[in-house]
């Protein structure tokens, strides 16, 4: 699946904010120290992957820097709700769809116990198709039986055990996880090889006649991109994105 940055949070959304420290919000100094050490470790993470594939040098040099998500905090159930409502549809069709359900739901933020209250035939009245309410009645009931991993347990877990736990919930799958672990949970070693805006990128930028397969991604990333995993995927998305844009480097 191509990923839809409609989709995603902007780094982040209205509805999550840039974790902070237990105990307050932080001083003006420590937010820039902050900000200032993030900015070293993104340019890094750009030096590392280049040296290690310098077919991308001039590609990042066209689409500009790339910054890497942080982490979040969020509610796990209204991110994959979200993530629900916008499979298979346009930016601009699922935010209409997401505005109308919270003014029907009244809350921002979805709640499982909201979502397993509103029947088929409302979710329908605000746009959401039966198989999406049935997925959202799934990750309710999810949620509510206690199923759902706190944000301890995801915090303390590898990528593969959470995303073999959430998939178990109708309607998520594993490239939904993924992108939840990437702008939600500022994971960076996230490789999306299914994702066909990953595989369309690297065909690009390596000048490649057809998309390599997942199982060539895979075997790829230890020695091209590896460990710097989610940066790329990021780097060949705005390859793909920016291929078509007039002055974009031509691929050898």
């Amino acid at each position: 699946m191509p990923i839809n940055s409609d989709a995603l949070p902007k780094n982040q959304s209205r509805y999550a904010k840039v974790a902070q420290k237990p105990g307050g919000l932080e001083s003006a100094s420590e937010g820039n120290a902050r900000d200032k050490a993030v900015a070293l470790n993104d340019r890094a993470a750009l030096k590392r992957l280049v040296k290690s594939d310098p077919t991308l040098k001039p590609w990042i040099k066209e689409i500009g820097p790339i910054a890497l998500p942080q982490v979040q905090e969020f509610s796990l159930a209204d991110a994959l709700a979200r993530s629900i409502l916008f499979q298979q549809l346009s930016g601009k069709a699922a935010t209409t769809i997401v505005g109308r359900l919270e003014l029907l739901a009244a809350e921002t933020v979805f709640t499982a116990k909201t979502l397993a209250t509103l029947s088929e035939a409302e979710f329908r009245s605000v746009g959401v198709s039966g198989n999406k309410a049935k997925a959202l009645h799934s990750l309710a009931q999810h949620a509510l039986d206690g199923l759902l991993p706190t944000h301890a347990q995801l915090s303390s877990e590898d990528n593969a055990r959470i995303i073999e736990n959430l998939i178990k919930v109708r309607g998520i799958g594993a490239w939904t996880v993924q992108m939840m672990l990437i702008f939600r949970m500022g994971r960076t070693d996230i490789w999306p090889i299914d994702d066909l805006g990953v595989r369309k990128g690297v065909q690009i930028a390596h000048g490649l006649e057809h998309m390599p397969s997942p199982k060539q991604l895979t075997l790829w990333s230890e020695t091209r991109w590896a460990p710097d995993l989610t940066l790329a995927a990021l780097v060949f998305w705005r390859i793909a994105d920016s291929a078509k844009a007039p002055g974009a480097p031509k691929s050898k």
